[in-house]
């Protein structure tokens, strides 16, 4: 290196440009091995043969939405909860705004001690709902979808969360795939953060859910191993649902009820034009709760409900077993190789751990970024997410620390004590339940 770049140049970056590129790959082999081949190299791939190939599948999508609309079913959308009161004239008005008007709208209140069933019995009589109903003593958000299933006559069943707004057409692009394929049994909508102003913990979860779904799932949907349909956005061919059994006791509820599809032989696709905007924890606080539980149901379903998907039997499928052996890779497998990593570093390169840490930040820096850029052309809301962008230098603390810790964490808690059933996300009976039956 010329000495005007040395001078130039931070100290950090001098020191690794001085110590050449087999010292670079032998300190930072994690970053290279694992994020910048699985965030950049395969994603940007991916991503380039799902543009090269748009023109074709937006005919498909126009043929198929031909079909549906010649067609007309009936759908019905289910919204089980607790104390979602407040929410349900929201999300009906929503709801009638939709492009796609051929549905019944099913409520049940799982319990709530709140207001909700005088809100629910009256949105029923004034007719902006078709049927609501109540569990008296809370079963779990499991129980409240299956009682809903009962009660349904449609050929699809449409799963939200009554905190949700939706797109003017969303209902309609999330129905749309199962005319495209006669195989495809479930569809996962485009979760997005609504309430990204509000807080630096709902900003970076923005953020979050840009790479981790609008476009991490147009990735894993591309590649045949989409893994997981939002409770807060998913359809569901009813006579798939029937066959499965409805949904099991969670939480992991979502995930478990896509690889109880996929095990039937069933496609799951993600639809990202079916926008569903939702509130996220706006608090640290709360939002380390909600993924304490999120990531004890990888191991809960992934590593043991579902183990015989890593196994040779007549059922086997390759797409299940990746699917599923990517989420455990990505998620368990590199959280414990990260510790590794940080052992390494600590034991052999003590001296240099400035560097490293400076080096790293500004790698992770970089390939947020690029991620974004990736964003940004997938968008449908670009002006909106520009906001974002000022935030993204948090987002290798938030990612690679905050949310490790707190993986880490859960995977422990789980794999040595199942923790899972003590979530009082789940009354104690059903998790009782769940746990003598193995669910």
């Amino acid at each position: 290196m010329s000495p005007i770049w040395e001078y130039i140049l931070p100290e950090y970056i001098s020191f690794w440009w001085a110590g050449g590129i087999g010292k670079f790959i032998r300190i930072f082999w994690y970053f290279i091995i694992f994020e910048l081949t699985r965030y950049i190299a395969v994603d940007f791939l991916v991503a380039a043969y799902f543009k090269l190939h748009e023109k074709k599948r937006e005919k498909a999508w126009n043929l198929a939405r031909a079909k549906l609309f010649a067609e007309n079913p009936l759908i019905s959308i289910i919204i089980p909860g607790k104390n979602e009161g407040p929410h349900l004239f929201k999300l009906t008005r929503s709801l009638a705004e939709q492009t796609y008007q051929n549905f019944e709208l099913i409520i049940v209140d799982d319990g709530s001690d709140d207001q909700t069933p005088t809100i629910g019995k009256n949105l029923e009589k004034l007719g902006l709902i078709h049927t609501f109903l109540r569990n008296e003593m809370r079963g779990g958000k499991a129980s409240a979808a299956n009682l809903a299933l009962r009660y349904c006559h449609g050929k699809i069943v449409v799963h939200l969360d009554a905190d949700c707004s939706f797109d003017y057409d969303a209902i309609e692009q999330i129905i749309i795939p199962f005319y495209m394929d006669d195989k495809i049994g479930a569809v996962g909508g485009n979760v997005k953060v609504r309430n990204y102003r509000d807080s630096l913990a709902a900003k970076l979860q923005a953020i979050e859910y840009l790479k981790t779904v609008s476009v991490g799932r147009i990735i894993t949907s591309t590649l045949g191993i989409y893994k997981i349909i939002s409770g807060a956005f998913g359809a569901f061919r009813m006579d798939v649902i029937d066959r499965i059994g409805g949904w099991d006791i969670g939480p992991g509820l979502d995930g478990d009820i896509t690889v109880k599809i996929r095990k039937s032989g069933f496609k799951t696709v993600f639809s990202p034009k079916a926008i569903c905007l939702t509130n996220a924890p706006s608090k640290f606080k709360v939002l380390t709760k909600q993924r304490l539980r999120w990531d004890k149901s990888i191991i809960r379903f992934r590593v043991r409900k579902h183990k015989d998907v890593y196994l040779p039997h007549q059922g086997f499928s390759w797409s299940n077993f990746f699917a599923l052996f990517e989420n455990v890779f990505y998620n368990v497998v590199l959280d414990i190789t990260w510790w590794i990593y940080i052992l390494d570093m600590y034991l052999n390169y003590s001296s240099s751990l400035d560097f490293i840490i400076y080096m790293n930040l500004t790698l992770y820096f970089c390939v947020g970024f690029v991620q974004m850029t990736s964003i940004y052309i997938f968008s449908e809301r670009r002006k909106e997410e520009l906001y974002l962008w000022r935030y993204l230098p948090l987002m290798s603390i938030y990612t690679g620390l905050y949310l490790r810790m707190v993986r880490t964490r859960a995977y422990f808690d789980e794999l040595l004590f199942k923790k899972s059933y003590d979530d009082p996300w789940n009354p104690y009976k059903s998790s009782s339940q769940a746990k003598l039956n193995g669910f």
